[in-house]
């Protein structure tokens, strides 16, 4: 489990067998019958929150491939000749989605970011990529990350992912809908 991810666990009364988690911002929650006992729920807890890392990281690239991606990126949409000495998931940003360093051209982004839609995810590399050419945010900036054909698609989806991890969940403690994210398991 990421360091930055805190637990919440509901109880829910309509519950019966079912075990369900998912991930929401930097939260795991954790939905559990309420006839659980405590040493149930923490056993639960535990066996869940090892089958979301392992879902996760069946989907999450690595270092090295993101540093590919990257390059590929640069190649297709910002001509290919800023190209970055590093490319990295980092786990301790947990306010911006990356970060460029243009003078040892080093990006890291955000493990947030691994879980989202491949375009957003290649929105954020453009976007860092964009700053070993320009590194403030200015005009020229903004045109050079516009290039990418999903900039304000994927802009809009992060805006609304930080969003909805600031707002109350919908539904309440009873609510069995699962989230698209949401592994579920029964005993």
């Amino acid at each position: 489990m990421p360091s930055n991810t805190k637990v919440e666990v509901r109880r829910s009364p309509r519950r019966r067998r079912t075990v369900s988690a998912y991930r929401d911002g930097d939260t795991t929650v954790v939905l559990v019958p309420a006839t659980f006992s405590r040493a149930e729920e923490k056993r639960w807890v535990g066996r869940m929150l090892q089958r979301l890392e392992a879902r996760e990281g069946r989907r999450r690239p690595g270092d090295e491939e993101l540093h590919e991606r990257a390059v590929e990126l640069a190649r297709r949409y910002l001509g290919g000749t800023e190209l970055p000495d590093s490319v990295r998931w980092v786990d301790n940003q947990n306010s911006r989605w990356g970060s460029c360093t243009p003078e040892t051209r080093a990006i890291r982004i955000s493990r947030r970011v691994a879980g989202m839609p491949a375009w957003v995810v290649d929105y954020v590399l453009i976007h860092e990529l964009a700053h070993l050419f320009i590194p403030h945010h200015g005009r020229e900036f903004w045109d050079l990350v516009r290039r990418y054909p999903k900039a304000e698609r994927a802009r809009g989806y992060l805006e609304g992912f930080s969003a909805g991890s600031r707002a109350e969940p919908c539904g309440g403690e009873g609510d069995d809908e699962l989230d698209a994210d949401a592994v579920a398991f029964e005993e």
